[in-house]
């Protein structure tokens, strides 16, 4: 059994008009897409801006609501749930958001944007007990535990990136929709960050569904590759398979505007 099984996912945002704003049609930002991804697998979701991509992400983890299809995390259809009922599996099903500096609360320090998770999920953690938490979660990610008093703006982009990864990992998520990780990040910054959440795949046994636009970012992190465009997957592949033998016309453009050296 997979551990996530997307069948036949479809979400339409509805298109209105005139004075009496009515419903004109359907902006089908995901439109029939199915794949699987493993426990302790990556799978990389690209295409350009626009595509679907995020909203495949935000979905499979009821941050948008999907219009019809189905989501089974372990076997468990997921997508009827009730936010009460999702709640248990929030712990194990995390995001690591496009922008670190914006998914950030700059009126809280690390320490407490770390900890809210650990706070809703286990509230019966003492609080010197999240205290270490914290602090094993930022020595993990490369960060200083003496850091948790600092605020947001304190920290380079890449900093804040790796914050962002301390939050996810602090209740010990079995899954993570990391989307566009690293697009906002220096290119050396951006090796750091995937290395780092490779690193953690490999001690924590975590799966990813690695979204980016970024065809060589993905090659270096990715099992599995799946090319998104205008809402549907148009190729599905090994990340080997999609590099050195591409079979759809998009998939072939996507790779010849990826920058060489030389």
């Amino acid at each position: 059994m997979p551990l996530l099984e997307v069948r036949n996912l479809c979400t339409w945002f509805p298109v209105v008009g005139g004075i009496l704003r009515r419903k004109t049609g359907d902006i089908r930002a995901v439109d029939d897409v199915s794949f699987t991804v493993q426990a302790g697998q990556t799978v990389g979701l690209v295409g350009e801006s626009g595509s679907g991509k995020t909203t495949v992400g935000r979905t499979i983890l009821k941050l948008t609501s999907a219009t019809s299809g189905c989501v089974t995390f372990e076997g468990r259809d997921i997508l009827p749930l009730s936010e009460r009922d999702f709640r248990p599996l929030r712990r194990e099903m995390q995001m690591i958001f496009q922008d670190p500096y914006g998914s950030l609360n700059p009126r809280f320090t690390i320490g407490e944007i770390v900890s809210e998770a650990l706070e809703i999920h286990f509230p019966k953690m003492s609080h010197p007990d999240r205290l270490a938490r914290v602090a094993d979660l930022l020595r993990l990610v490369g960060l200083q535990p003496e850091m948790m008093r600092r605020y947001p703006h304190e920290f380079s982009g890449g900093q804040r990136q790796r914050i962002g990864i301390a939050r996810a990992l602090a209740v010990e998520p079995r899954f993570i929709v990391c989307d566009e990780p690293v697009s906002a990040l220096d290119v050396s910054v951006q090796a750091q960050i995937v290395n780092l959440l490779q690193d953690l795949q490999e001690q924590f046994g975590i799966a990813y569904l690695f979204i980016a636009h970024d065809l060589a970012v993905v090659e270096h992190i990715s099992d599995h590759v799946l090319v998104m465009h205008h809402g549907k997957i148009v190729e599905s592949a090994s990340a080997e398979a999609i590099y050195n033998d591409p079979q759809n016309d998009y998939t072939k453009t996507l790779l010849a505007a990826v920058p060489t050296i030389g």
